[in-house]
């Protein structure tokens, strides 16, 4: 084989380099949300390696099947993400180009959290929200690139902030006048919108065809609106109807008469929450089948509330009803009116209303309600009542709810269980409890269970045996307090008394004991012998019927004390035979065996 010869070209004929390829490429994701995409551009933002990351994690949890199913609420994730990485970059401004998940510590991560914390106060929720979404996106970058975070990080992103338990201070509740006057303007308001558009079908019902029976009818008008969608300014010239829409109000007059606007959804939002005190977010995003299982005059409204990860999806429970004061049949009312507009943008979200360019889900963007709600409360004089700070009160959608919720509170009274609707006990008491309005009321019961505690510290059961001995631990009798606990000469119905005028409840000395009939149970006075079994023991049944007749908080109240003295401090001290003999024989005349006249006039 012959040689070949090669020729390297001359340092002056090579091509020239190719532009570098930039380490990291435009950071730009989308999400779909309720059918339309949304782009988020995040290649403004400094540390770029970093945000890479950060972006991928909020990709993979915005949009309608992520736990971020709000545009409004991914942008306040970019806006999370932007505040971290300017932080980052001003703390590492030499190697922010550089900067990745290999370079994060704890406490770059607590220096943030102090940074937002002298910006915003410590009596803000900003700071911890925000850093609580950082971490969330973190936590989830760390989970795929486990390698890349230390274990000392990845133990720091375990936990949510450390303001996490600060004190924060919530938004209290309207005061009670405040909260129904605005539920009554609504309600009212709710009712002339009803009476508009049931009045506009019933009008496009009698029209017709505007091109037979001409333009200037509005029930024409109407009958075209209902047939082929409201009338925008778009498509007004076309159609031959300026001035007959100018003598019938306008387009939005004319849509108005068959739609709801966006004015109208403020007097539904805010009846909707007195009523039921519904989340505004899951309120304004119900669907229209969000009422199920009905039944005995309540039915169940699901809705889903995004924030609640791994349980979004929730019921409450309603009265239901064929009129405006129950919340079931105020969304029956909703469906029904806003039917047409559904039918129309074929869709099933149950607020639909109508704008100069047509109908639109009413909450498909972030749409503030806020000067619709200042001219909604000027319009009925709502803005000249006094809130709590003395000053003129404004429509919060929010504190509608937490003031349900404190009428809820206070009429549970307190009781966790009953009040913790759609909540943790520790949420509901921290956010909705512990309010400035319920101070006082927490003041005074901290008092009177202190005075209660002193009152009610009640002396050890007195027990006697058939020959005298005693069976329970207390102080000794005298012989003669025991003769006569055993003769029956000092008896007072439930026990025998070793001085009826020497009453500790006595309201002057030497008085009669003035207690109710069954207050023996706690007076240190009383003397229980196998006599007056079958007498407590009738007493006992009365208690435990008076369960079906009160609820279990007033049956405490009421009876609580005295069932107590019985089953845990009386009834223990005597034999299976003893106790089974004083059962028969209180079953003999019936449940009034030994009662006396005072207590049958009180139980009869």
């Amino acid at each position: 084989m012959s040689p070949r010869r090669v020729r390297f070209p001359a340092a002056a004929d090579m091509p020239p380099e190719p532009v570098p390829v930039p380490a990291v490429g435009p950071i730009v994701f989308s999400a779909r949300f309720r059918g339309q995409e949304a782009t988020f551009d995040l290649s403004d933002l400094p540390c770029p390696r970093l945000v890479r990351h950060l972006a991928w994690a909020l990709s993979g949890i915005a949009g309608d099947t992520g736990s971020q199913r709000s545009e409004a609420t991914v942008k306040d994730s970019v806006r999370a993400v932007r505040s971290f990485a300017e932080f980052v970059a001003a703390a590492h401004s030499s190697t922010a180009e550089k900067f990745d998940l290999e370079d994060l510590t704890p406490a770059l991560l607590e220096g943030y959290e102090g940074r937002l914390l002298t910006h915003y106060g410590d009596k803000r929720p900003t700071p911890y929200s925000t850093t609580v979404r950082v971490i969330q996106l973190l936590r989830l970058a760390a989970e795929e690139n486990a390698d890349k975070v230390s274990m000392e990080m990845q133990t720091r992103l375990s936990l949510t902030s450390t303001l996490a338990g600060r004190v924060d201070n919530p938004l209290d509740s309207y005061p009670f006048p405040v909260f129904e006057a605005m539920q009554a303007a609504a309600l009212a308001d709710v009712r002339a919108i009803r009476d508009r558009i049931l009045e506009g079908e019933r009008l496009a019902a009698f029209g017709q065809d505007p091109a037979v029976g001409g333009w200037h009818r509005l029930e024409n008008v109407l009958w075209h609106v209902a047939h082929h969608g409201p009338l925008t300014s778009v498509g007004r010239g076309g159609q031959g109807l300026s001035n007959a829409c100018n003598r019938m109000g306008g387009i939005r007059g004319v849509n108005s008469s068959l739609f709801l606007t966006s004015a109208d959804l403020v007097p539904f939002l805010v009846l909707l929450i007195c009523q039921t005190g519904l989340e505004p977010e899951c309120a304004s995003k119900l669907r229209a089948d969000c009422l199920v299982s009905p039944g005995r005059g309540f039915v169940s409204v699901s809705y889903v509330k995004t924030r609640a990860r791994g349980a979004s999806r929730k019921t409450l429970r309603v009265a239901d009803g064929g009129a405006l004061h129950y919340p079931g049949g105020l969304l029956r009312l909703a469906l029904r009116l806003t039917q047409r507009g559904r039918q129309l943008l074929d869709t099933d979200w149950l607020w639909i209303d109508v704008l100069h360019d047509g109908l639109r889900p009413s909450f498909d963007r972030r749409r503030p309600l806020n000067r619709l709600a200042v001219s909604w409360m000027r319009r009925h004089e709502l803005d000249k009542l006094t809130d709590r700070d003395g000053g003129p009160a404004s429509l919060n959608l929010v504190r509608l709810r937490k003031t349900y919720k404190s009428r809820r509170y206070l009429q549970t009274s307190g009781v966790l269980e009953d009040f913790a609707e759609g909540h943790t006990k520790r949420v509901a008491a921290r956010h909705y409890a512990d309010i400035e309005a319920h101070r006082e009321l927490h003041e005074d019961a901290v008092e009177n269970g202190l005075r209660e505690a002193l009152a009610t510290a009640l002396a050890p059961l007195i027990v006697l045996d058939d020959d005298g001995g005693r069976l329970d631990e207390g102080e000794p009798l005298t012989p003669d307090e025991v003769h006569a606990a055993l003769s029956g000469a000092n008896d007072v119905w439930l026990a025998s008394c070793t001085g009826f005028y020497a009453s500790p409840y006595a309201i002057k000395k030497g008085a009669g004991c003035p207690v109710a009939v069954w207050g023996c149970l706690e007076c240190p006075n009383a003397v229980f012998t196998t006599r007056h079994l079958p007498s407590i023991l009738s007493f006992l049944s009365f208690l435990e019927k008076q369960r079906e007749e009160y609820s279990v908080q007033e049956w405490k109240a009421r009876h609580g004390l005295a069932w107590e003295r019985i089953v845990h401090g009386i009834r223990p001290k005597f034999s299976d035979q003893q106790i089974t003999t004083a059962q028969a024989i209180a079953e003999a005349n019936g449940p009034a065996l030994a009662l006396p006249a005072q207590f049958l006039e009180i139980i009869t």
